[in-house]
């Protein structure tokens, strides 16, 4: 078992375990609207954590505290793709390709409109002949 199965597996412990001690029962809709809310919760304490608010006086970063908040995070993340129906084998499948895609539009090697790349200024090994310069 990998890494990200035993989040899986934690996760899916602890959404359970809080699920029948607080009696809640909501349709995944409603499971996903309430662990975006908290995820941007969440959020908003990770801007917080790194002195978003320029009319205050900064604060010293405290790593671990803006790490903490990045846990909270992947915790409500990682509950709703065990409530989409996803698995850690999935994710990392989907995550894989989507990386790929990414890569792929930066360097205009996409179909996707909007990721075409320019050609001026940009080394792309082509010196216009269809041939490597």
């Amino acid at each position: 078992m990998d890494k990200l199965d035993v989040i899986f597996e934690m996760q899916k412990l602890l959404d359970d375990d809080i699920a029948s001690r607080r009696h809640l029962e909501f349709s995944t809709e409603e499971w996903m609207q309430k662990e975006v809310l908290a995820m941007l919760s969440e959020l908003s304490e990770v801007l917080d954590e790194v002195n978003f608010k320029w009319w205050k006086n900064k604060k010293p970063l405290d790593g671990e505290a803006l790490k903490g908040e990045l846990v909270d995070i992947l915790h409500f993340f990682v509950s709703m793709c065990i409530r989409s129906g996803m698995s850690a084998d999935e994710l990392f499948e989907k995550y894989r390709l989507k990386n790929k895609e990414n890569f792929d539009r930066q360097y205009g090697r996409s179909e996707k409109k909007g990721y075409e790349v320019e050609q001026t200024g940009v080394n792309t090994g082509d010196n216009g002949e269809g041939g490597q310069a």
